[in-house]
């Protein structure tokens, strides 16, 4: 069984969703065309950003994600946790629902995505922040 592990820090976005696979990928190439099966998992180490699969292709589907996501944590709200301004608790809650985490099989050297899916890191906050997660491959090396 073998392992890797790296620490990857995305560049600052504004409010959105992401699609950051090719990003993801980049990261890790080098060790993850060595695995012939395993697992992937990226985690990302904030509290109001947040990780998900999601379609690929069409950007309308990451607009309509963040439209979504702003109907069901609105800033509106009468939140208690409002230190670092009215962004920060809704976007806690969009972290929590959707997760920091995701664990992607290994399969010949790639990521078995499927056809239309692609890893989208989702930003809550209004101003930009840099983001980093922690990619960690585990499996089978090939024997090549």
């Amino acid at each position: 069984m073998a392992w890797f592990q790296v620490t990857h820090t995305f560049p600052s976005r504004a409010k959105g969703n992401y699609l950051v696979t090719h990003e993801v990928e980049r990261a890790v190439e080098s060790e993850l065309k060595k695995f012939k099966v395993g697992m992937c998992n990226i985690f990302l180490q904030h509290t109001s950003a947040s990780l998900c699969l999601n379609e690929n292709v069409c950007r309308e589907v990451r607009e309509d994600l963040t439209m979504a996501l702003n109907h069901i944590a609105p800033e509106t709200l009468r939140y208690k946790h409002t230190d670092e301004g009215p962004d920060d608790m809704p976007g806690h809650v969009k972290s929590a629902i959707m997760g920091v985490s995701l664990d992607i099989p290994i399969r010949d050297g790639k990521l078995a995505l499927g056809t239309w899916q692609g890893i989208y890191l989702s930003e809550h906050r209004t101003h930009q922040h840099r983001r980093t997660v922690v990619i960690t491959l585990q499996g089978e090396k090939s024997g090549k």
